[in-house]
């Protein structure tokens, strides 16, 4: 078997079958996530980009795309990660992060659970019962939205790739919250806010496996670890199930999402018709459902437990 382009060596077999070599692998990659982001139209004149950058594969992948497509565009790219405090785990891979924005002249801004909210959260995870990829989530996606747009982001850029996107949907069907879904997509939101920064997802359509290739050939500063709360994790069992479904029906997870996208626009419709507009933190300021927003009610659990 060899590269259907040049009949050298291949590194990677498409689901069609057809071997590509390094050369022509990259060239596949790159050219299905800028046909991504322009399909959706996730970048225009006058943008400014924040990139969340964990450390990881997918987000130093997603920013290193962004940041060579925005320097034609003349579109200011900044990188924001956040440290939650996860011991033997955050602090190599913000290391990761630094080494890499350093490397192709990034602005890096670092946020951390201990200086925004007074608790890392190991610490927080001691004190209180709670599933730690929600507190984890809740927390996180307040600090990237926050940051941002103090850093004057037009759009925030996440490196969720298409395993990321089948696992959530499926989630949110085996646990009957299937609104949840109308803020999904290659451009999140189903209602706006002001103080709502639109995320984009250039990685939508490429698996995992496509994201980890594309960044061990590119030799990228990743340090392939596992969070350490992540195990057991429903998500992460889920994962292990698509990846065997995958594995046994190719497709499996790109007909997932595409069936997905198809029913999108309808079920927005239905959620906007269905939900009253987000309102404002009562605490915070920030965008909140309710009277506070999650994180808010978090750190409220916080007081009441010291009293």
């Amino acid at each position: 078997m060899t590269c259907k382009k040049c009949q050298t060596e291949p590194v990677y077999v498409l689901q069609n079958h057809a071997p590509l070599c390094k050369q022509h692998y990259l060239h596949y990659f790159e050219k299905k996530v800028l046909k991504t982001i322009r399909t959706y139209k996730m970048l225009t004149k006058g943008d400014v980009l924040v990139s969340a950058l964990s450390g990881g594969k997918d987000s130093m992948t997603c920013l290193y795309l962004l940041h060579q497509y925005c320097q034609k565009q003349n579109i200011p790219v900044k990188a924001l990660a956040i440290d939650e405090g996860i011991e033997k785990y955050r602090e190599q891979t913000l290391k990761d992060a630094a080494t890499f924005c350093k490397t192709y002249k990034i602005p890096l801004t670092i946020l951390s659970f201990k200086k925004m909210f007074g608790f890392t959260l190991d610490s927080y995870l001691k004190d209180h019962k709670m599933n730690p990829c929600t507190a984890c989530g809740i927390s996180r996606r307040y600090l990237i939205n926050r940051g941002a747009r103090e850093l004057g982001a037009t759009k925030v850029a996440t490196g969720h790739n298409l395993d990321d996107e089948a696992q959530t949907l499926l989630m949110n069907q085996f646990k009957g919250n299937i609104s949840l879904s109308a803020k999904l997509g290659p451009m999140t939101g189903a209602l706006m806010h002001k103080q709502f920064v639109r995320r984009i997802k250039p990685l939508y359509f490429m698996t995992e496996k496509e994201v980890a290739l594309y960044a061990i050939l590119k030799e990228f500063p990743v340090t392939f670890v596992e969070c350490p709360n992540a195990e057991g994790a429903f998500r992460l069992q889920l994962g292990e199930v698509l990846n065997t479904w995958e594995q046994k029906y190719p497709g499996t997870k790109q007909g997932i999402v595409n069936s997905f996208l198809e029913i999108l626009p309808s079920l927005r419709e239905q959620f906007k018709s269905t939900k009253q507009a987000i309102g404002t933190c009562e605490s915070c300021g920030e965008p909140a459902a309710k009277i506070f927003c999650r994180t808010c009610e978090l750190l409220e659990k916080i007081k009441v437990k010291k009293k």
